[in-house]
């Protein structure tokens, strides 16, 4: 017998990261009974980018063009590149307002036990286009884990003719030293800068 659609419907919105059963039943729930324009326009636009989406030919990140948004902003730094792990660190570096250089997405980080190695980031591409486009600077801004220190490594140790910084990891601001684990007091420390007064 085939299953009802509002279960394969909550079944489906299951596989979104961090919705559960309840919550999946509470959105089906919502956009059949209170919001069927919306849920159509959820379905469309999720249809088209599903079939329209692809990487940026430069930085790898998602977008329906050829050139991403920020690739294609002639407004931008081309001289300075951050690298990161994923499109979200993009959206997350991006909100701040802060940076106003180009990207690099590497789709992942170093792990030889998983099998990913730098063929499957990218990093031989990245190496071309810092020589191609006489980049000056990479900012490292890859996860503070072991293969995301050893990503930064490899790549370090692969950029010859830029300055290559990595992001510095501390306390969080307004954050209490008793609540924070001694791994990010310790980063905290080691990234200490020197406090000007003029």
């Amino acid at each position: 017998m085939k299953q009802d659609l509002v279960t394969e419907l909550i079944n489906a919105l299951t596989i979104l990261p961090g919705v559960g059963k309840k919550s999946a039943q509470r959105m089906a729930l919502y956009l059949l009974d209170r919001n069927k324009d919306g849920a159509s326009i959820l379905a469309n636009t999720l249809k088209e980018a599903i079939d329209n989406i692809q990487r940026c030919s430069y930085c790898r990140m998602l977008t329906s063009n050829s050139l991403c948004n920020i690739c294609s902003d002639n407004s931008r730094d081309n001289k300075s590149i951050c690298v990161v792990e994923s499109p979200s660190d993009v959206l997350a570096i991006e909100s701040t307002g802060g940076y106003k250089g180009r990207y690099f997405v590497l789709l992942g980080r170093l792990s030889p036990i998983d099998g990913v190695g730098p063929d499957e980031l990218g990093i031989n591409d990245l190496i071309q286009i810092i020589d191609q486009d006489e980049v000056k600077e990479i900012i490292l801004a890859t996860s503070s884990t072991v293969e995301g220190d050893a990503t930064a490594i490899y790549i370090k140790d692969h950029v010859k003719k830029a300055k290559v910084s990595r992001i510095s990891y501390g306390i969080p601001i307004g954050g209490e030293l008793e609540y924070v684990d001694g791994t990010t007091i310790a980063r905290a420390i080691e990234g200490r800068v020197e406090i000007n007064v003029d």
